[in-house]
């Protein structure tokens, strides 16, 4: 087993370590917090379709080299400027790299630290575990600036939390702190900041210890219990990344549904 970093462009990184099985997908724009771009979301796809490609990879941890935040969503300068051609042009990159990390083929482990929002939490939303510390801060902030959460999250938060508190959250665009979120089971609790656990510490529990008993299990048996109801929990698809549906009870269709409908219709 290889070990080292392979860089997909400037902002994005593969890191394979000692542990054999395990890679880590690196979220390295710290200048803009990982604000994803549409060249980011590009990076983020071809790594995680390089990861889904490698037989040797048993489990993905998706970290952050920011101080202070995993992924604070979209890039908003880069958006401020697009006309509505730059912003279909720009939609199969970003759809790529959120629906990259859902249709992972390994167990995948989100390794949470300081801001994850937007587009951010929804990465997280698309692992199958999260890991979070005190600092983490979450949410979809979207609506609050006049569009809907794009990369799933209408359908993957009300998958971890009931739909009744997805909608208060989407519908309020309330930011979340790590003790309320804890409280309501959306991760495994880490007592230290989640940036560090790549240091491990013996008979302390870290993302990455996680990571390697999901890959230490015989090949391909984690791979497959996804697809039992840990594996729904998290979703699969491209259609969760196409706006993200809400629905309610026995099928019918809210209002985020109906907009994120007439969103795709204008493709």
């Amino acid at each position: 087993m290889s070990t080292g970093e392979q860089r997909f462009g400037e902002w994005v990184a593969v890191r394979r370590h000692e542990d054999g099985h395990v890679a880590e997908l690196v979220l390295d724009r710290p200048k803009a917090m990982n604000a994803v771009s549409t060249e980011m979301g590009r990076c983020i796809a071809d790594a995680t379709s390089a990861l889904a490609a490698d037989r040797e990879v048993r489990a993905v941890v998706l970290t952050s080299t920011h101080e202070r935040a995993f992924c604070v969503g979209a890039d908003l300068k880069e958006r401020s400027s697009f006309t509505d051609a730059d912003l279909g042009r720009q939609r199969p990159y970003t759809r790529a790299a959120y629906t990259g990390v859902l249709d992972l083929p390994v167990p995948a482990v989100a390794a949470v630290h300081g801001f994850a929002l937007g587009g951010g939490f929804e990465l997280a939303l698309s692992c199958d575990v999260i890991v979070a510390d005190t600092t983490a801060v979450v949410g979809l902030p979207e609506v609050s600036v006049g569009v809907i959460p794009g990369g799933g999250g209408t359908q993957l938060l009300p998958r971890r939390v009931g739909a009744a508190r997805a909608a208060e959250l989407i519908f309020s665009a309330r930011r979340v702190e790590a003790a309320e979120a804890g409280s309501w089971g959306w991760w495994t609790w880490s007592s230290r900041p989640a940036g560090t656990a790549r240091r491990p510490r013996p008979g302390r529990a870290d993302r990455r210890q996680l990571a390697r008993r999901a890959a230490g299990g015989q090949a391909g048996a984690a791979a497959r219990a996804r697809a039992g109801p840990a594996g729904r929990a998290r979703g699969g698809g491209r259609r969760l990344a196409d706006g993200g549906l809400l629905r309610r009870p026995g099928g019918g269709r809210g209002g985020l549904q109906r907009e994120a409908e007439a969103e795709l219709a204008g493709e």
